[in-house]
């Protein structure tokens, strides 16, 4: 399966960040911290409104490395954030991958992974590394 993959080859996806995601968000990881909360606490930071977690944006690559590229059967190995710009409520993030390097012994792939608000503005970037399953199997 390692084959079907080439460098340079990109996929990417989007979604519209909620009210909803924020506060579902803080219910599955626990983190109420109330720049992602509440209004008026966030009105007084340097954003002027509430922010997303951060790993509530990092959380569109999950989608984009499990679902679109490399896709079914993939394992996440690693991945490194770093955040670049706040994303605020009703923004539209397309997360980005593209394959930078192909380990075929070990059946790894290396992908920058990319962020970017409606604007064009990169709002996380990256490295994945992805362990993609043989031929027709699993990993």
């Amino acid at each position: 399966m390692v084959n079907s993959y080439h460098i340079g080859q990109q996929a990417s996806c989007s979604k519209t960040i909620t009210e909803t995601d924020f506060i579902l968000f803080a219910g599955v990881s626990g983190d109420f911290n109330p720049i992602h909360i509440d209004a008026e606490y966030a009105k007084q930071t340097r954003f002027k409104q509430r922010i997303a977690h951060g790993l509530l944006t990092s959380s569109l690559l999950s989608q984009l490395l499990g679902v679109h590229l490399p896709g079914k059967g993939a394992v996440y190995v690693e991945q490194t954030i770093q955040f670049k710009a706040p994303v605020f409520i009703g923004d539209t993030i397309t997360a980005q991958g593209t394959v930078q390097e192909i380990d075929e012994k070990r059946r790894i792939l290396t992908l920058l992974t990319q962020c970017f608000n409606q604007e064009g503005t990169l709002v996380l970037t990256g490295t994945a590394k992805m362990m993609v399953p043989e031929d027709g199997g699993v990993i």
